[in-house]
Order: structure tokens, then sequence, then C-alpha cells
């Protein structure tokens, strides 16, 4: 059926009243919208769901939420049969998201099965860390990250606490795909939602700072931090002040709880607008150091004072590259570091973490883009190898395994603490990370995404990947191409000698090409975005901390002639 008898097909039962008037309005006002509403289903991925909020099968709604949930629902007791089913929900600050969550609530407990639900807002990792402390089935938090205002989104935890993976994701989306709108069970049993408050934040607060804490002494660190409207609000101060740090400024204009992100163009720590606010505010403050969160409080966003004294804001590579050497260099002290312990990193992320694995004895092991990945990684080593820290370039750090994803509130208590030493030492963050450079070697990256909305932005995405497979680059900027990796195909080839090996990682639209030199060129289309992804990383030496300056600028020459090359 096209969009219109699809559409159609809403303005009788199983749909509300309300429903069916606002599909009606678009059929007679607005075609274009119509289609992109109704043109697919929005598909429920390997983690779950993000899109638009609205009537329609490529909208989230009340019906699209529930078909999730009933799919869910049916697939959690063909696998815990005989036995009392437990799922924790939290959800963040969007619009409807408290609706949302209560909905989907009524649809696990329609189905006889019991819910840990968090009265107000909640960050992402927190949940995942109430799914193993309260020893539950599964999970679920309704967030839209990072996403414009518009956008919610439906994520699923396994009992692990890390997002689904396979079998569990394909088998669930398998479910979802089964349920008719008319099977959804709506009428929910209140008496099986018991509802979490302040008793898991003081568990999760207590976690958070026995996993990180590797430093005494004096706290006289001076932290400006913004939660950018988001959930964070509610976990890290009290966090940050139960470790001892004192002088904490949050910046006021962007304290409140707010789904509409008022003072961002979007809510991104990614993105150098976002923490335009924390920066003036921290020169104010004389800050030491500048933290930003997401709304859901996964990823994290840091600026630091460089050799001049000047607050600069570190990409997601150079952050994890500061957070990880300084936990090696804390396990190696300790003693913890055996030969079978190993770090997590992405196949888009910088190989300087390699570097860092080979400098301190320990593996470095590689996922698809994602830290459901890094948290598979650590699922299949349990028992053989001790999973350190990990993370990716999308600004998201792991630095214990108590909590099985992203995690900005216990990667900023690492923060300060390596701020807090090299303070004592009378250096900068920013002068550990050129110590860094010259221990193992010098890397720099940079990222281009391109938005390409709606149905037609999603096809100009595919024929971009379509294009690179079948013209793929014997060159980059000068420098010979010596190998490419397609992780759709899971073919590595290496062009010199043509020889053909296989990737033992799972498939994904992925595109990754090395030269002679140590480039690395990456492009995926985003699994959560209108995006498609460009990484660009090169890499050298650092002999002496003079040649720094140098060096960054050589690495960005290079970039912008890879970006004219790719036009």
């Amino acid at each position: 059926m096209n969009s219109l008898e699809i559409a159609k097909t809403w303005l009788k039962s199983p749909f509300d009243e309300n429903t069916q008037k606002e599909v009606q309005k678009l059929i007679e006002t607005n075609p274009k919208e119509l289609d992109e509403a109704f043109y697919k289903n929005l598909e429920f991925g390997t983690g779950g769901m993000r899109g638009i909020m609205g009537v329609g099968t490529n909208r989230l709604n009340k019906y699209t939420y529930g078909q999730a949930t009933q799919g869910l629902a049916n697939y959690l007791h063909q696998q815990f049969t005989g036995k009392k089913i437990t799922v924790a929900i939290a959800f963040d600050v969007r619009h409807n998201s408290d609706t949302f969550a209560k909905l989907v609530a009524n649809v696990l407990t329609a189905n006889g099965i019991y819910v840990y639900l968090f009265k107000e807002f909640r960050p992402t990792p927190e949940l995942s860390f109430t799914v193993r402390k309260l020893k539950c089935d599964a999970g679920i938090v309704l967030t839209a990250s990072h996403n414009p205002p518009e956008y919610n989104g439906y994520k699923v935890y396994w009992n692990d606490g890390a997002q689904i993976v396979p079998p569990h994701d394909s088998a669930i989306i398998k479910e979802v795909r089964k349920v008719d709108f008319a099977e959804i069970k709506f009428d929910g049993d209140d008496s099986k939602i018991t509802y979490l408050d302040q008793e898991i934040d003081n568990q999760f607060i207590d976690a958070a700072i026995e996993n990180t804490m590797f430093l005494k002494g004096k706290k006289d660190l001076k932290i400006v931090y913004t939660s950018l409207h988001g959930t964070s609000i509610k976990i890290l101060p009290q966090t940050l002040q139960n470790a001892g740090y004192e002088n904490v400024f949050i910046v006021p204009e962007q304290e409140i709880p707010d789904g509409n992100f008022p003072t961002v163009k979007s809510p991104n720590p990614e993105e150098p607008e976002a923490l335009s606010l924390a920066l003036k505010y921290a020169e104010e403050q004389n800050a030491d150091i500048v933290f930003g969160t997401d709304p859901d409080a996964d990823r994290l966003g840091i600026a630091i004072r460089d050799i001049n004294g000047k607050l600069v804001l570190l990409n997601g590579n150079q952050a994890n590259t500061i957070l990880t050497d300084y936990i090696l260099q804390k396990w190696k002290k300790n003693g913890k570091i055996d030969g079978k312990q190993f770090i997590g990193s992405t196949i888009v992320t910088s190989d300087i973490f390699f570097a860092l694995a080979n400098h301190y004895g320990v593996d470095c092991k590689v996922g698809l883009t994602g830290f459901k990945w890094i948290a598979d990684l650590i699922r299949k080593e349990e028992g053989k190898e001790k999973f350190i820290c990990g993370g990716e370039e999308s600004f998201g750090f792991m630095p214990s395994d108590y909590v099985r994803d992203k995690d900005s509130i216990s990667s900023i208590l690492v923060a300060c603490e390596a701020a807090q030493e090299a303070k004592n030492e009378g250096k900068t963050l920013f002068e550990k990370l050129i110590d860094i450079y010259e221990k193992v070697g010098f890397y720099y990256e940079e990222l281009v995404s391109i938005v390409k909305t709606g149905k037609d932005g999603a096809s100009q995405i595919s024929k971009m990947m379509e294009e690179f497979r079948a013209h793929p680059p014997k060159e980059i900027a000068g420098e010979n191409v010596i190998k490419s990796d397609d992780y759709q195909s899971s073919i590595s080839l290496n062009l010199t000698t043509g020889e053909k090996t296989n990737i033992d990682i799972p498939k994904s639209n992925v595109l990754i090409f090395y030269t002679n030199k140590g480039t690395k060129l990456a492009c995926r289309p985003s699994g959560t975005e209108p995006k498609i992804k460009f990484y660009f990383s090169v890499q050298s030496t650092l002999t002496t901390k003079d040649e720094f300056a140098e060096k960054i600028s050589e690495a960005q020459i290079k970039i912008q002639k890879i970006k004219e090359f790719l036009k």
C-alpha cells in the first residue's frame, strides 16, 4: 500500500479518536508530512527506536511504542518461562517521555511482567546500573539522546545491563514485526509497578565513587558544569559533592530541565556551540575544567586549559585518551595488570588506544560503533580477561563495568581525579595529553557529519555509500590506499597483494580505508540520526613538546586536503 492507503487504516479501530482526527487532518492538509509519517514502519533496530513524535507508522506514538513493547513482552515470556519477569524503565526530560514511560509500563504489566519505574527522569547510565543492581531481566530507557526536541526514542537492555546484541536483538525485532496494533495490551496493572527514587540514586552514586576513586587529597579543583537542560542534574551535583569536590559551578541558564533545550541549537556536547555558555561562565569563574552532558547523560564534552591557559574543547578521542591513560597508570601502579586485562574501543575510534594498550601491557579489543558492542566484549571475556575501561570517539566513555553503557557521571569523576592530580603537580590536563603523545605517538582526528533528512535524505545517503563501494579511492590526499575494510561484506582487502581476509565482527554498513602513511578514512551512515559520517585520522611521532603546535598544524592541513579530495 502507498502512504495514503496505510494512513486510511488508522481512521478506524483500534486507533483512538484523537489519533484518527490527527491522521484525517494530515490527509486533508499536509500530503508531504503524511507521506513522511506513513511511507515506512519506524524501524525497531538492533538497539531500539529513535524518531520524530507524531501519528503514523514512521513516528513515535502510543501505537508504535505499544507495538515495540508488546513484541518485547512476548519475547521475554519465551526466554524466561515459569519465572517472575522484571523490567526496569527510565526516561529523560523530553516531551511526553514520562507519559510514554507509563504507557510502556502498562503494556508490560498487562502482559504479567513486573516493572521498576523511575518516578522522574534519570540518566541512561543509571538505568543500566539499575538493571544489574535489581537483577532485572531487561531494561528500557525512553530517550532520543542529543537529537532535536521533536524526537524521542526507546532503547532496550538485557539482564547484564547492556543494550541488546545478537541473538536477542534480531529475535526481538522479529517478535515486534509480528505484532498487529490490535493485539497490543494497553490495560496495565499498577499493582505490578514499583516506583524508584532516591534509594537507587544513592546506590548509583556510591558505586560511581567506589569504582573511580584513585586519588586522595585536597579537592581544590574549580569545575564548571552544564546539564544542557538534561537528566544529569538529578545525579551529578550530589555525586561531585559526595566525592569531595567543593568548587562546582552549574551554568544557571541551562540548569532547569527542559525538553525544548532552549539555549542551544542542539543539546549535543559534540557540537562546540552547545558548550559556549559553559565556556563563558568558566572564564568568569576562572575554572580549571568544564563538563557538558547530553540530555540523557551518557555523552560527555570536556574543555580544559591549554598550554597558554585558554579553555579549549577536547574531541572525543582526546578526552578518552586522557581518561584511559590515567586509569591504566593507576591500575599499573596498584599492581593490577598481569596481561589478562583489556580496554575496549570501536572501529571508527582513534588507533591511539592500540598504542596505549601496548604501552601498558594490556589488550585492546574493538567492536562496531556503539557501546553495546564494548559491553558485548565484556560479556564474552567474563572469567577470562578483566575489562578496565573503554570509549568511542562520539564523546562516550565507560571507566568500569558496573555500568554497561557509556556513562558521563563516572567519567566526570575520573576526569576530575586526573585534573586534580595534574593540578597538584603544577600541570594541566592538556600538558598531560602532550605527555601521552610523546609516550605513544601523535594522533589527530576530525569528524564531518552531513545531514540528509527524510525519505529523500535516506536515499541520498544510501547512494553515497554505494558510490564508495563501486569506486573506492586508490589514493587519499596523495597517499596510497593499501587496505580497505568493508564491514557490510565482512571483507578486508590488501590492495598491495590482493589478498582478502574475513572480518570477524558483525556486519555493518561501514567502509574504512588505510593509507601507506597511517592515514585512516571511515565512512558510515549514523544508526540514530539522519546523517552520514566521515571520520578522518592521521598519525605521526612527537619527540618534544615544542613540536606539538607544528604537528597539529600539519595534521589539520592533511585532513583539509582529504576533505577537498572528497569534495
